[in-house]
């Protein structure tokens, strides 16, 4: 199962290993939820998730400190029998040595960081819903435009790394061309992001790839981005109707998560770039409270009731 690695963790948020003879890299955190000991340091482990990092605030080091030391090392070795990633203590609050040597014996990591619980507790729930997020890779380009998340889709060589390029050039930011890798965070969010491999590069047929940071700086690009709405790209067919109001909304599927969704048909002369900076604003609108449909549509009937 993927995971986050425990050394990661301790990396990003700046935390002192206090087992150093216990290899944080070879650790795995597997599930986004966390946990705070205090019904196991009082010896009650019915449900104990041991798959979860292991808070320890000020409430639950305290409670162990007005603890005889006999009491105290038996709380301590039942709770290390558990494999668990890691135990955080926040605050700066260090264990003492008999923790630290029951939790070697046990080859269980202790970390400590000077950040508040309630802080860091936050910080890695955040961290842990994005990367152990369900995740799937599609075809397509994500852009930034006006802040929202435009995922450009359709069929290879229609124009959608075009139409990226144009985008950026006129002042919005590329997340990924060509492969998208988008994670679900919760009912309501999915988040776009790059292979590493090809983070920030646009592949132009007939002329190669392009670093779109090294040619128009670092303001061109982002990382992720939340994926607002999509547009999908196709060929024009006269045989087809096209929505030309749009007081219906259609809209596409990832992961069970359902997006807006515009099929923009494709001739010759059609400023792509334009057409979805108007897509990405109007969404925007929309979100805001007003629908130009709507408002059209409400004109037209006030005219006829006038009339008649």
């Amino acid at each position: 199962m993927k995971g986050v690695n425990v050394q990661r963790l301790a990396d990003l948020f700046k935390m002192v290993n206090l087992t150093s003879e216990i290899d944080l890299s070879t650790r795995e955190i597997t599930v986004s939820e966390i946990s705070r000991p205090a019904l196991q340091f009082c010896g009650y482990f019915a449900y104990f998730s041991k798959e979860r990092v292991q808070i320890v605030g000020k409430a639950e080091y305290t409670y162990l400190e007005q603890l005889d030391q006999e009491k105290r090392n038996k709380a301590i070795e039942d709770f290390c029998a558990y494999d668990m990633p890691c135990i955080i203590f926040c605050r700066g609050l260090i264990p003492d040595q008999d923790f630290i040597n029951i939790a070697k014996k046990n080859n269980v990591a202790v970390l400590s960081t000077e950040r508040r619980t309630s802080s860091i507790t936050a910080e890695i729930i955040r961290l842990l819903n994005e990367e152990l997020a369900p995740c799937i890779s599609i075809h397509g380009v994500l852009v930034d435009v006006y802040g929202e998340g435009l995922l450009i889709m359709g069929e290879s060589g229609i124009g959608k790394s075009e139409a990226a390029l144009e985008l950026v050039r006129r002042g919005h930011r590329l997340i990924t061309d060509d492969v998208v890798e988008i994670r679900k965070i919760n009912e309501r969010t999915l988040i776009g992001t790059s292979p590493d491999i090809t983070r920030y590069f646009i592949e132009l047929r007939g002329i190669g790839i392009i670093d779109v940071k090294a040619l128009y700086g670092v303001e061109s690009v982002k990382e992720k981005q939340n994926i607002d709405l999509v547009i999908k790209l196709e060929d024009w067919k006269r045989d087809n109707e096209y929505d030309r109001l749009g007081l219906e909304q259609e809209y596409t599927e990832f992961l069970g998560t359902k997006v807006v969704c515009y099929s923009l048909p494709i001739r010759p002369g059609r400023n792509l770039a334009v057409i979805c900076e108007a897509a990405a604003a109007n969404h925007r609108q929309k979100k805001m409270g007003y629908n130009a449909a709507q408002e059209l549509y409400r004109r037209v009937q006030e005219n006829l009731n006038k009339e008649s």
